[in-house]
């Protein structure tokens, strides 16, 4: 069977496991070089096909690739550039074919959320409307836990582990101070639309009044005056109060606790703010000390308190969307399909992008307790295997061990295109 090129990109906003991914996918293609020759991975995502600004992985050590699987972010480098619709912006996605065609790739591997599935999905159809021969495969990652059909999303179970953690660490250092400072304690995690990021917060406390005394979530309506009530109950009760709060809290009419005014590349808009501001409305309104943290890249970057499983599913959906690539299954997703919860089972199985494009998954209602302001016990026996094990990366000089690739460029073949 005849051989061709592979292209690799990582797009939207990194994790902690994405490289991990990147591992599975570019140690697949080596195992698979009688039918895959050279893997290129685009420079800053899919701006790099865009420019053919091509990074050349096969001149990478097999060390170096194999490093990254301990690595965070992203390693070729990411994006937040939405192709738009095929009708309007064709020129684009015609650009990406004669791209192609000029390095003779005919395995797309696209490493992304859901605008990235949408992307990949538009580039499948017209690749077959243009006869170019071009199989295209979705590799799932975001933090935020959206992706529908997946049982997870990789990236999330590394997060939730870091919030977990932090959210536990953080409650036990405001409770050894609350009798005579800071009573209330804020941290602020992502979650634009699903409160997945402020639930595994909850996994901190394992009993009644155990912190965090509150979640709050995007899914659930914020009242100002319930959650006052709230937090004034628990710092009478415990002498202090733990909450967590999702940057997508928003008020019944949908208005954003801390919306900035301001949208970024995919349109959606611009949040962060969310902890001083709901630290505010305690201070104003009930007087108490506070100190509140932003998580912000952090959370999503902390690869060295990984959580194992997470590491252990993106390495498997990048070796399996090779595996789809090469058995010709395209426009494909490989999804996480849980199949016990005790003891934790899983397997990855080809989806539809069809069935994953531009769709979220918020948090059912049957997750989030009674009163709104925690998890159920259904929710944290979905919750909890995600955040089991320990991956730690290799240290040197009491630091974690990162890869380091030569990133050789593609001499290219074709004029250049602006974006």
């Amino acid at each position: 069977m005849a051989q061709h090129n592979a292209f690799y990109a990582q797009s939207g906003g990194v994790t902690a496991v994405i490289n991990a991914s990147a591992c599975g996918v570019i140690e697949a293609c080596r195992r698979h070089d009688d039918r895959i020759g050279k893997v290129y991975a685009g420079h800053n995502g899919i701006i790099g096909a865009l420019t053919e600004d091509l990074i050349d992985v096969s001149q990478e050590s097999d060390e170096a690739i194999a490093a990254l699987r301990h690595t965070p972010a992203g390693a070729f480098g990411s994006c937040r550039y939405k192709l738009k619709d095929i009708e309007t912006h064709r020129a684009q996605y015609e650009r990406l074919i004669e791209v192609f065609r000029a390095h003779d790739i005919r395995y797309f591997f696209y490493n992304g959320g859901g605008d990235s599935a949408d992307t990949c999905l538009k580039v499948s159809q017209l690749s077959e409307k243009m006869g170019y021969p071009l199989t295209a495969i979705h590799v799932p990652k975001t933090v935020d836990n959206d992706l529908p059909i997946t049982d997870n999303s990789p990236g999330f179970g590394s997060v939730a582990k870091y919030i977990a953690t932090s959210t536990l660490e953080a409650s036990l250092d405001i409770a050894s101070m609350c009798a005579t400072s800071t009573k209330v304690f804020v941290l602020e995690v992502m979650g634009r639309h699903a409160g997945w990021i402020a639930a595994s917060g909850a996994l901190a406390g394992q009993g009644e009044g155990d912190p965090p005394h509150l979640v709050i979530f995007p899914e659930i309506d914020f009242d100002r005056a319930a959650v006052m009530a709230r937090v004034e109950e628990s710092v009478k009760h415990y002498g202090y109060c733990v909450i967590v709060v999702s940057e997508g809290a928003r008020y019944e009419d949908g208005t954003f606790l801390a919306d900035s005014g301001n949208t970024d590349a995919f349109g959606h808009r611009q949040l962060g703010g969310v902890a001083p501001t709901l630290a505010g409305m305690i201070k104003q309104d009930l007087g108490y000390k506070y100190h509140w943290a932003v998580a912000d890249y952090l959370q999503r970057a902390a690869r060295h308190l990984a959580s194992k499983t997470d590491v252990d599913q993106a390495y498997a959906v990048g070796e399996k969307a090779v595996e789809l690539a090469l058995d010709g299954q395209n426009a494909q997703m490989p999804a996480i399909k849980r199949t016990s919860d005790a003891p934790y089972a899983w397997t990855v199985e080809p989806a539809p992008l069809a069935d994953v494009a531009n769709r979220e998954k918020f948090m059912p209602r049957e997750f989030i307790r009674e009163d709104g302001f925690g998890i159920t016990e259904e929710c944290r026996r979905y919750l909890a295997p995600l955040i089991q094990g320990e991956d730690f990366p290799p240290f040197e000089n009491g630091l974690p061990k990162v890869a380091r690739l030569a990133k050789h460029r593609v001499e290219r073949k074709l004029p250049e295109f602006k974006l």
